[in-house]
């Protein structure tokens, strides 16, 4: 498991000689604020934009026990960290760079943030010389990993898996190295579509069905009588191919991965290979702070979303999770990431805001992190209206609030416009709206219309 570093020798960018106290950290030994802190810290030219950037490590360099934790920042499990540690050394001793395994089944065009937490821990192998190999499941989409559901997935068409592929190689690359001699891409669909029949039986032999129902999600199902089709017993085994036939070194996962990963390790001594090493991390939770962060619950933040939508989606997230977000989304250094989540030393919106920024920056750099940081505090803090307000146009002048606020695509439903309005979420011409049936009366020169924190318009009469 991973546990925290010493204090990395980083301040808000600007490295400092190791063994000297955290800036930041020091004062806030002394109970001096993260807004006091940093701002003594700007004459030097930190930026409080810019994460602390990735240690100086050379090439194959030798591996110290500072160096895994640096490495393995914010995983959920390592089998094993000494079998890194090893791998990681003759790496060094030879020359060789270790091959990097990740697989992404594009059974949806959209890269989210969740994704990216397995992304950023490939892309710090690559920054220590090291190869990703990216396996688009192009293959395995057909059948659809069954990792965490309760029922069969529908099996993807061809036309929609390469629909998706093509997104997914574009975003990932937001996060990965493209340099080509650090990421190799590749389709399981080269191996998997010349496995004969008897192919597959010989290696569904390498499985007992015990072993399969150790798998909680099958187990569940299994014991609610929920139905398991055969070939969803083939994902597993397909993906602990994929492992043997790119000779992975180590393989990256989310924890729902855990069990498709180790299969990999079994496959691999089965057919005389050095097992690989599989590192999970946490499932990010989404924006509501409780459920994985997923596209079919609208709790996410895609990776080619504007500025303004991370920024803004960034702000709305519970300060529960704001650290696990830090860790999991950001280089930010721990000790800095401890002084932003202690309420006591830094105010909670500071803090998020400080998340905000460094999310923004990662996909669309400084200028637009501070922009967005800007526009959020003019748009919702001081009260203004955004510079960029958008206009919406309705046929009448006269309706009923919940029928405006479906009619300008605010709420899906009636029932949902007034469950808005019953929570104190809507408001008309910056006043709050208390009566969902109240009558509004659009004039020519329309009207402003907020829902929650985000949502803004003009009204206008077309």
């Amino acid at each position: 498991m991973w546990s925290a570093p010493e204090p990395v020798a980083v301040s808000c960018g600007r490295r400092v000689a190791m063994g000297e106290p955290y800036p930041v950290n020091r004062w806030a030994m002394h109970g001096i604020s993260y807004r006091d802190a940093i701002s003594a810290l700007q004459p030097s030219g930190d930026s409080l934009l810019t994460p602390p950037a990735a240690p100086a490590y050379h090439r194959f360099m030798s591996v110290s026990d500072q160096h895994l934790d640096r490495l393995l920042r914010g995983i959920a499990a390592v089998y094993t960290r000494a079998e890194l540690g090893r791998k990681l050394e003759a790496s060094r001793r030879a020359g060789r760079p270790l091959r990097v395994n990740l697989g992404l089944d594009p059974s949806s065009p959209d890269i989210h943030l969740g994704h990216t937490v397995v992304l950023g821990l490939m892309r710090r192998f690559q920054d220590l010389g090291h190869v990703a190999v990216l396996i688009i499941g192009d293959y395995t989409a057909r059948i659809g990993d069954p990792s965490g559901k309760t029922r069969t997935r529908p099996m993807l068409t061809e036309a929609e898996i390469d629909a998706n592929a093509r997104t997914y190689l574009e975003q990932a690359t937001r996060v990965l190295d493209a340099d080509p001699k650090r990421l190799e891409v590749r389709r399981n669909s080269e191996w998997l579509s010349k496995l004969t029949f008897a192919d597959t039986l010989r290696l569904a032999s390498q499985m007992t069905v015990a072993r399969m129902l150790e798998r909680d999600t099958f187990e569940k199902r299994y014991r609610s009588g929920q139905p398991i089709a055969l070939h969803e017993f083939l994902y597993p085994l397909m993906q602990g191919w994929d492992s043997v036939c790119i000779k992975a070194d180590v393989e990256l996962g989310g924890t729902d991965q855990t069990f498709n990963n180790l299969v990999g390790r079994d496959f691999q001594v089965a057919n005389g290979q050095e097992p690989q090493v599989v590192i999970t991390m946490p499932i990010l939770r989404g924006l509501d702070g409780h459920e994985k962060m997923s596209k079919s619950l609208g709790n996410y933040i895609g990776v080619s979303e504007s500025p303004d939508d991370m920024f803004g989606k960034t702000m709305s997230i519970p300060d529960a999770i704001m650290h696990e977000w830090f860790t999991l989304c950001t280089a930010i250094d721990p000790a800095e990431v401890a002084l932003l989540c202690d309420s006591t030393r830094t105010h909670p919106r500071e803090a998020k805001d400080r998340l905000a920024r460094a999310i923004v920056e990662r996909f669309h750099g400084p200028a637009a992190a501070e922009g967005a940081s800007r526009e959020f505090a003019s748009r919702f803090s001081a009260g203004n209206l955004p510079s960029d307000l958008e206009t919406r146009s309705v046929a009448k002048g006269e309706m009923v609030l919940v029928d405006l606020i479906r009619e300008v695509g605010f709420a899906a439903s009636n029932s949902e416009a007034r469950r808005l309005v019953t929570q104190g979420a809507v408001s008309v011409d910056e006043t709050r709206a208390t009566e969902a049936t109240a009558p509004v009366h659009i004039g020519n020169d329309g009207i402003v219309l907020r829902v929650g924190k985000r949502r803004i318009c003009r009204v206008v009469v077309k």
